[in-house]
């Protein structure tokens, strides 16, 4: 009498017991309920959960972590296309930083959670960005870039002109990017000397340049640089609180990843900057209290101009 065989069992292999463990799942050919199969260390190889499914694509045959109906990691409020896995570098990252932080402030922004909302490991961002201090510097360039493309060319033919472009182009960030702006405004600068939120080498070069074309000396264009940017920092940091942004201190820097911090005033290269290099000691100097007092001294001139009239 012939008697049946039983019903041949996937094959099951080794793997280490924490893929299993991290994928929450039991071996594929353990009963329910079984005990765990084979040495301390290494477990018989487990089915996906039902909330992991492989991906096609670049990831193929490695695990992504999904929600229950299969999507993608959350990136509700986030505008604009985000950049899923193949193609990445560095712009794509700091603009989906940048979105990251219009849709949900600083606060949330990390390397994992950011790898999530473009669909990669967290590892994959350090080829582009060193850490999260490099991505934020990263994002502060992106906001400043614009700035000098953005003047208007016969606004700037005369000083006052230049100097209403520049403020509108400057508070134009405040206005898009009101969560985002408290970094242009208090992260540190690459150098003590240069001033939030103009605080680009480029954008000072050419607010230097820009002034002294237009018959100012020396003293008055870093004079000018300085009152400017007093003006603009308390305006906009205040019209950018006003629509909600968060103003806390600033975040002490985080040494991840290698990440280059600011204050880098001893390392810093001026040679394609000659207007900044030939002013740098006067930039250098400290003239807040003479600052305060002459913008307090302003202020009541200009009240009592009014109540007078």
């Amino acid at each position: 009498m012939l008697i049946p065989a039983p019903p041949r069992r996937a094959p099951c292999r080794l793997v280490p017991w924490w893929d299993c463990s991290a994928l929450g799942a039991r071996p594929a050919c353990a009963a329910p309920g079984a005990a765990p199969v084979g040495a301390a260390r290494w477990g018989l190889r487990c089915k996906p959960s039902r909330n992991l499914q492989r991906k096609p694509g670049p990831g193929r045959g490695r695990y992504t972590p999904t929600g229950e109906d299969g999507a993608m990691p959350d990136s509700a409020g986030l505008s604009g296309p985000v950049p899923q896995g193949r193609g990445l570098n560095r712009e794509k990252i700091v603009n989906a930083a940048l979105r990251f932080i219009d849709a949900r402030g600083t606060q949330g922004l990390s390397m994992r959670n950011l790898a999530q909302v473009l669909g990669v490991e967290a590892m994959s961002l350090y080829r582009y960005v060193k850490g999260r201090e490099d991505l934020l510097e990263g994002v502060v360039a992106s906001l400043l870039a614009d700035v000098t493309s953005g003047l208007d060319g016969k606004l700037s033919e005369h000083w006052q002109g230049f100097l209403q472009t520049v403020a509108h182009e400057i508070r134009r960030i405040a206005i898009e990017h009101p969560n985002a702006f408290p970094l242009v405004a208090t992260r540190h600068p690459a150098a003590p000397w240069l001033r939030p939120p103009l605080r680009s080498i480029e954008l000072v070069e050419t607010f230097l340049r820009t002034l002294r074309a237009h018959g100012m000396s020396d003293e008055q264009a870093v004079g000018a640089y300085r009152a400017f940017s007093s003006f603009l920092l308390g305006q906009l940091l205040l019209e950018a609180a006003v629509r909600g942004a968060a103003t806390s201190p600033a975040e002490e820097p985080v040494d991840e990843g290698g990440a280059a911090l600011p204050h880098e005033d001893g390392t810093l290269d001026l040679s394609g900057t000659p207007e900044v290099l030939r002013l740098r000691p006067l930039l250098s100097e400290d003239r807040s209290q003479e600052e305060f007092e002459v913008s307090l001294e302003t202020l009541l001139d200009r009240l009592d101009a009014e109540l007078s009239q």
